[in-house]
């Protein structure tokens, strides 16, 4: 029995006990986790396919440790501008053993309550009948505060590993500053941006944003200097 799934944004063919190498994942060392995403299920030359995916499918693996991939050389060059940029790259990676594959018995979604039926037209005639009331005096409208001002936004870009479509994701979900950024947690930044492509570890960006907050610019240079797309 075999199935095809997404996990971490890549597409596998997964067996029980295959040993998968995927993008890094956020559970920990030894605790198991699940992929809901089965395209498709071969069970026995019985083939199931989802539509997009199949209902009540998933796939159930244990962490068994994080590490890193062999180094790749990224080189940028333009021409006849005299730019040349070289950097080193090394994906981090979570192995993962497959332990079962579950085709049906996943909980499904209530369904939404339906809305409630139109009043009768009788209450609405009735009410249309109704003598109006006369309006009372109008007061004078209170004098309108004026809200403080925000405070402005630091240049989020500045931190290793966050491009302009994360920094625009973070200031839409209120993390604007370098002081925002440091009081939030690894774990509620990578739910903030999951919806941004790419694989994203943001363990260091409250320690480089604090830094930041602080101007302790020439010791976050030397650190950035020592990351890898934000990875340590």
């Amino acid at each position: 029995m075999y199935a095809i799934v997404e996990m971490a944004g890549q597409q596998f063919k997964v067996a029980k006990d295959q040993k998968v190498y995927v993008h890094r994942l956020q559970t920990e060392e030894g605790k198991k986790v699940t992929f809901d995403k089965v395209f498709l299920l071969d069970d026995n030359g019985n083939v199931t396919v989802g539509a997009p995916v199949i209902d009540g499918a998933a796939v159930e693996a244990k962490v068994v440790k994080h590490l890193r991939g062999d180094k790749v050389i990224v080189f940028h060059k333009k021409r006849r501008k005299g730019y040349r940029k070289k950097n080193g790259h090394r994906q981090s990676l979570t192995e993962i053993v497959v332990e079962s594959i579950v085709a049906k018995g996943a909980k499904k979604a209530a369904p939404a309550k339906a809305k409630k039926e139109a009043a009768p037209k009788a209450e609405t005639a009735k009410a249309a009948a109704a003598p109006k009331k006369e309006a009372a005096p109008k007061k004078e409208a209170a004098p309108v505060k004026k809200a403080p001002a925000k405070a402005k936004a630091d240049d989020l870009k500045k931190i290793e590993g966050i491009g302009p479509k994360i920094a625009s994701t973070l200031v839409a979900a209120g993390i604007a500053t370098f002081a925002d950024l440091a009081k939030a947690k690894p774990a509620k930044i990578s739910e903030i941006i999951a919806d941004v492509r790419g694989n994203h570890v943001t363990d260091t960006w409250p320690a480089q944003a604090k830094m930041a907050a602080e101007g302790k610019w020439d010791e976050l240079k030397k650190w950035q200097d020592e990351l890898d797309g934000g990875k340590a």
